[in-house]
């Protein structure tokens, strides 16, 4: 049987893409054709619509901030949105610090991602875990996504794959693909140097590891901080038996 393709390829959407086929620790993979993770869907074709009607996508979970969302909405006919915002911090910050005088080089940039990835555990814990409230309810396809998704998105993604017992070098390269598949729709006229921006566009090991190492630091574990986001023993079992084969190979 064929291998489903990870990336959609769609004409509205460059990061829209399968999680499915990710082994874990014992050998059990993960379902093709459940979950998906993306960029945002205000750009979605006909076309692009009619692929993911093909098939059965149901709910979408949305993590960008309110006025993100409503500057570039959307809908699809059969899907559920669901708003978990989580409000975007960079832009404001590099403002602030371009105000106070600051020159950004590439290194500001990588230690307001790192920043911001921290700001993830610190900050919206409840948006994940509203996460795997959704996840836990019914194995119906969703995708969850952000504007660009690579770093909300790129998260979430890292703790679902965690949640089911993937190891982390894998979710290491699952969260890496973005910078091979992820397009900028536009660029608008900035004053910030172009070192810095190709720091934000992308994605670097460095910044997850400083989400889970603030993990680490908070809670003591992964484990832990999914069993205080309501994912213990009983709720991963039930992951497992929706989202993964049920034999290993």
């Amino acid at each position: 049987m064929q291998t489903p393709s990870r990336s959609l390829n769609l004409s509205g959407a460059s990061n829209f893409r399968d999680l499915g086929g990710y082994a874990n620790q014992q050998g059990r993979r993960l379902r093709w054709r459940r979950l998906f993770r993306s960029d945002h869907l205000a750009g979605l074709t006909p076309d692009d619509q009619a692929v993911l009607a093909s098939i059965g996508l149901s709910r979408a979970l949305d993590f960008r901030g309110i006025q993100e969302s409503q500057a570039t909405a959307y809908a699809m006919p059969g899907v559920a949105r669901h708003s978990l915002p989580i409000e975007p911090t960079v832009v404001q910050n590099i403002n602030a610090m371009l105000q106070a005088g600051h020159t950004l080089t590439a290194r500001d940039a990588v230690g307001l991602m790192q920043h911001t990835y921290r700001a993830f555990v610190l900050d919206n814990t409840p948006r994940f875990a509203e996460l795997f409230a959704h996840l836990l309810e019914e194995d119906a396809p969703l995708v969850f996504h952000c504007t660009a998704g690579k770093d909300r998105t790129g998260f979430a993604a890292a703790l679902i794959l965690e949640s089911l017992d993937v190891p982390r070098d894998v979710v290491m390269h699952d969260y890496l693909l973005t910078n091979e598949l992820y397009r900028r729709t536009h660029a608008p006229q900035t004053d910030t140097p172009q070192e810095v921006l190709d720091v934000l566009w992308r994605v670097q090991e460095e910044f997850l590891e400083a989400a889970l190492q603030e993990v680490e630091l908070r809670h003591g574990s992964v484990d832990r901080y999914l069993e205080e986001i309501g994912v213990g023993r009983r709720e991963r079992e039930r992951l497992a038996a929706l989202y993964l084969d049920d034999a290993p190979g």
